[in-house]
């Protein structure tokens, strides 16, 4: 045999044992798969949310591409589809099911009594029935709740401050949505003790919102409030540049002011969401959902657009002013 040959092959054996020995030490990387419903798209008016829950994650260890994967599903507002989807989400062996509103919950407790259920984000938990009570959840569903009737009664109190002249306050509200039916309720309750009227626009879908900014039109409405529903939250941004064609002063959830509304006051969403993946490593890591008690935001903030009360001839008050959170100039 070639000596010079022996030595070529020792040499190739040797590293090739070596690069064996060295793979085998290296550790299988345990990937995690969870599911998120979405109740609307992935537009960008929700990119801020779905973000939030990515970095989440992401600080506790879950990294989307490394070591989780998450099987996303979206109604696009078609709310309808959610059962089927939640049934594909079950389908897929997910360790988790994250999804928003009572619309998705509901959905994904339809679809599944095992499968551990986050509340990313979600009005009044315990009045909708998702939860037996919020510091003992029971059943396979737990996360994070605000209460969103008294949220939208306070920002009829806010816009009657701003202009206390306003008799017809209009309200935007999807007549399909449970959660719209119970804020437009308590709103009710409160307009009355101001004496104010509030006639209802519904809307389903994105196209129907220029027919009912047209109709406010008509109806000699002074304002509006936007109820938070997913047709409202995912289309934030032509609700803000339809108001504002309309010369009609609006209030909403905090994105409004920032899309160009003239207020927004609400619960920080993002960091709702962000904070849901907390449940979801719990969960992970051996934490049934029935013990880990609801968590609700105690904190709201108030955004108001300065450049969009000027657009409307709009003298904001100093206390509103001083109030805010933020005023956008």
């Amino acid at each position: 045999m070639n000596p010079r040959r022996t030595i070529v092959i020792g040499f190739g054996a040797g590293a090739l044992n070596a690069h064996l020995s060295l793979f085998a030490q290296q550790p299988l990387v345990k990937v995690t798969r969870i599911g998120f419903l979405g109740v609307g798209s992935a537009s960008p008016d929700f990119a801020d949310r779905l973000g939030a829950l990515r970095s989440g994650l992401a600080d506790l260890g879950y990294i989307e591409g490394k070591n989780l994967v998450i099987e996303y599903r979206w109604a696009e507002g078609k709310y309808e589809r959610l059962d089927a989807l939640a049934q594909e989400l079950v389908r897929s062996n997910v360790a988790v099911i994250v999804s928003h509103t009572g619309l998705g919950v509901r959905a994904a407790m339809r679809a599944t009594k095992t499968i551990p259920i986050v509340i990313a984000a979600t009005g009044d938990a315990v009045e909708s029935g998702l939860v037996a009570s919020l510091a003992r959840p029971g059943g396979n569903v737990t996360g994070l709740s605000f209460f969103g009737p008294e949220v939208v009664s306070k920002r009829i109190e806010l816009l009657r401050e701003v202009l206390p002249q306003i008799r017809r306050v209009g309200i935007l509200v999807n007549p399909t949505s449970p959660e719209s039916a119970m804020q437009v309720e308590k709103m009710a309750a409160y307009a009355r003790a101001l004496t104010l009227e509030l006639p209802r626009f519904g809307v389903k879908a994105r196209e129907e919102f220029a027919s009912a900014f047209a109709a406010m039109g008509k109806d000699r409405i002074d304002a509006v409030v936007v109820t938070d529903e997913p047709v409202m939250t995912f289309n934030i941004t032509t609700i803000a540049d339809l108001a504002v064609k309309h010369k009609l002063p609006a209030i909403g959830a905090v994105a409004l002011a920032g899309a160009g509304g003239l207020m927004g006051y609400g619960t920080n969403l993002t960091d709702m969401f962000r904070r849901s993946a907390t449940y979801v490593d719990k969960i992970l890591k051996g934490a049934k959902p029935g013990d880990l008690a609801v968590e609700q935001p105690t904190n709201f903030d108030f955004l108001v657009n300065a450049k969009t009360a000027k657009a409307l001839g709009i003298k904001l008050p100093q206390s509103i002013l001083l109030r805010a959170d933020r005023v956008i100039e």
